[in-house]
């Protein structure tokens, strides 16, 4: 048998391939985390800018949001409302005909008397980096609070700014602690190394023509 598949070697080779995914993973967060620090405000005291992003998430197959997406549904509107934001951009998948995160995203919004003039769609944001490339790239964002859950709040940030938009956040702090909320944290922390790759080699998104959307939500008579 070659040395190199004795079991203990194997074993080796199998620790040393495992810390370095942990060196990796771990110096992705802490990049991450340094570069969102401070930027994250509560509703209240977040700075003006000119739009909200929320990205998408979870629509169930009702076409009801999920209670993470209409939690960050919820503040986008506190934010319309208090005048922190001129118009807010709902980014989600629509990759399918019978999956469609933005106009579920739309609907919620109404039905909670958000008028339709002030909500610009963007249905490529497949995810989070393709959400803030493409609202700077296509809408022509260059600054925006952007709104999602509280363990997403760095990544989405460090992504935006990446992307060009001067980006502040407002997480949301209410979903409950328990096994779907730790799996979604776990898989947004693994997230990070991808995003220091996207960061870096800055991939195209989904591309198309400039959109007007915002600027017009932006303008737009809520009344």
């Amino acid at each position: 048998m070659k040395s190199w598949l004795r079991p203990k070697r194997l074993l080796q080779i199998a620790a040393v391939v495992v810390l370095a995914a942990v060196v990796v993973a771990g110096a992705s967060i802490g990049w991450i985390r340094y570069r969102a620090h401070g930027l994250e405000y509560s509703a209240a005291t977040v700075p003006p800018s000119d739009v909200a992003l929320v990205p998408g998430a979870e629509i169930y197959p009702d076409g009801r949001p999920s209670p993470y997406v209409a939690a960050r549904l919820d503040l986008g509107a506190e934010l319309l409302r208090t005048g922190k934001v001129k118009a807010l951009l709902l980014s989600g998948d629509n990759g399918h005909w019978y999956y469609d995160e933005p106009d579920a995203m739309r609907r919620y919004l109404i039905g909670r008397g958000v008028p339709a003039s002030k909500l610009a769609l963007d249905y490529a944001g497949f995810d989070t980096y393709d959400s803030c490339s493409r609202a700077y790239r296509i809408f022509g964002v260059r600054r925006a609070i952007v709104v999602t859950q509280d363990f997403s709040v760095p990544r989405t940030i460090a992504l935006c700014r990446s992307a060009g938009i001067e980006t502040t956040a407002v997480g949301d702090h209410t979903q409950a602690h328990n096994l779907t909320y730790d799996k979604c944290w776990v898989r947004d922390q693994l997230a990070a190394t991808k995003a220091i790759y996207s960061i870096v080699v800055q991939p195209d998104p989904t591309l198309g023509r400039q959109e007007t959307t915002v600027r017009n939500a932006m303008g737009a008579n809520p009344k």
